[in-house]
């Protein structure tokens, strides 16, 4: 008589180990997100996944090792979209409205990956700390670089980062309110909404306008309207 468990369950299957590692933090990260992870056990974990803990151990040596590597994980994706919203050639305006959508989007992730990255209960753990003030400064530096480059040096590196960073919380502070309240508004229209407000704060200062740089005496105000 054959030894396999007639479920077929997971405990009895073998995948490869990338396979295995994807499904571990895909049951850590709904651990995670339902719990905390203070109230996260690696019984739980081990369970949600449908294997031993032993074969869990092998993979993640412990709790934490799970919970920064689905940091690392959500923190690039973070990146990506930021990064993303920025280098598509378009106006300065497009890139502020795409910068918005990319929070937006993040936010509205099946996952909940938002919520390590924005609402963590690790933040005093140093390792956690220092992955999160990462992700902040990379792309608070790549928006300033945009905004250093669409303001055609009218802002110096120190102000746009400044702007970078007011532009980056109001979207992602936006975009997690906007989920708090049900997301009764459509995500894209949410999206569009803060982009305006961003964008009319952005034409307080000299916008980049793709136009003949003659066209207007050096120096002058982009009066385009919003």
């Amino acid at each position: 008589m054959s030894s396999t468990p007639a479920n077929g369950s997971a405990r009895s299957q073998r995948l490869p180990r990338s396979a295995r590692r994807a499904q571990l933090l895909e049951a850590a990260q709904a651990t995670f997100a339902a719990v905390g992870y203070h109230a996260a056990a690696m019984d739980d974990i081990a369970d949600r996944a449908g294997v031993s803990k032993p074969v869990l151990y092998q993979h993640f040596p412990g709790k934490l090792d799970l919970y920064l590597a689905l940091l690392d994980q959500h923190c690039s994706t973070l990146e990506s979209l930021v990064g993303d919203a920025l280098r598509t050639p378009a106006e300065a305006k497009a890139r502020v409205f795409a910068t918005v959508q990319a929070y937006f989007d993040f936010v509205a992730r099946e996952d909940a990956a938002f919520r390590m990255v924005f609402e963590s209960d690790l933040t005093s753990e140093p390792q956690v700390r220092n992955r999160l003030d990462a992700v902040t400064d990379v792309c608070a530096e790549t928006i300033a670089a945009a905004i250093v480059e669409d303001t055609g040096g009218g802002l110096d590196e120190d102000q746009a980062l400044l702007m970078a960073v007011a532009l980056a919380g109001v979207a992602q502070v936006s975009a997690r309110q906007w989920l708090a309240q049900g997301a009764t508004v459509p995500k894209d229209e949410a999206a569009r909404l803060v982009g305006q407000l961003a964008w009319r704060g952005v034409t307080g200062f000299p916008v980049r306008v793709e136009a003949d740089p003659v066209s207007r005496p050096a120096g002058a105000r982009d009066t385009t309207p919003g």
